[in-house]
C-alpha cells in the first residue's frame, strides 16, 4: 500500500506547483493590465488565454467591473491559497495513512 501513499503524495506535490505556478500568472496578468500592455504581444496572450477562463465566470458574478475595479484576480488568488493550505495538506495525511 505504500506505492498508493507514495502516488498520492507525489499528486499532492504536484498539485502544490500547479497551484503555485497559476498565483504568480495572475499576479503578472493583474500587474500588467496597470500599465495597459501591447494586446498583441504574445506573452500577453498567453496570460490572457491561461488566465480568462477562470477570471470570466468569477466577472459575471461580481460585476464590479464597470466601477473600475476588478476583483476578481483577488477571489481567484484566495481560492488558490485556500487550495494549497487545505487540499495539498489533505491529501498529503491520506498518503501517510496508506505509509
Amino acid at each position: 500500500m505504500f506505492v498508493l501513499g507514495n502516488l498520492i503524495a507525489a499528486v499532492a506535490h504536484i498539485i502544490d506547483i500547479a497551484l503555485t505556478v497559476y498565483l504568480w500568472i495572475i499576479v503578472i496578468r493583474a500587474v500588467l493590465s496597470w500599465v495597459n500592455p501591447d494586446p498583441y504581444n504574445p506573452i500577453v496572450r498567453f496570460l490572457i488565454q491561461v488566465t480568462e477562463p477562470v477570471l470570466a465566470p468569477i466577472r459575471r458574478l461580481i460585476p464590479l467591473r464597470g466601477m473600475g475595479i476588478d476583483l476578481s484576480p483577488m477571489i481567484v488568488l484566495l481560492g488558490i491559497v485556500f487550495l494549497q493550505q487545505f487540499l495539498v495538506p489533505t491529501l498529503l495525511q491520506v498518503s501517510y495513512h496508506f505509509r
